[in-house]
């Protein structure tokens, strides 16, 4: 069991998955501190100042030592904005890499003289037979 584990875990597509699994989780984290430290303040400022992290919808307000219960909508919105962006950058990187790997489509060999030699026979013995019928 150990040496069949060993064999999987040692595969290269075990091993990439791995490191995009890595890569993806860092690149999660720099678009959201991009969504909300950059691109959020700005969209703001330009609706007039608005702070997306504090648009909410209180249910029920505060109560003594009971918090509020709220709908924070600010805060799904950045969300929405961090997936279209993660989603469009791993669209792009799909489309690049399918795009290498057409480029890099071998053309088939052409077949060697004694393939061709031998389709021409086989043709030639097709017509004879044909003329007999």
């Amino acid at each position: 069991m150990l040496q069949e584990f060993k064999k999987f875990a040692l595969k290269g597509n075990v091993i990439d998955l791995a490191v995009g699994v890595i890569i993806g989780g860092a690149f999660g984290k720099i678009v959201t501190s991009l969504v909300n430290d950059v691109l959020m303040p700005i969209l703001g400022m330009f609706l007039g100042g608005v702070n997306f992290t504090d648009l909410k919808y209180v249910i029920t307000p505060a109560v003594g030592e009971i918090p509020e219960a709220a709908i924070l909508y600010g805060s799904f919105i950045q969300s929405i904005v961090d997936f279209l962006i993660i989603s469009f950058s791993i669209f792009m990187f799909v489309k690049l890499i399918s795009m290498k790997k057409k480029e890099e489509t071998p053309v088939p060999a052409k077949p060697a003289a004694e393939v061709v030699l031998l389709e021409e026979i086989r043709d030639l013995l097709k017509e004879k037979e044909n003329i007999k019928k």
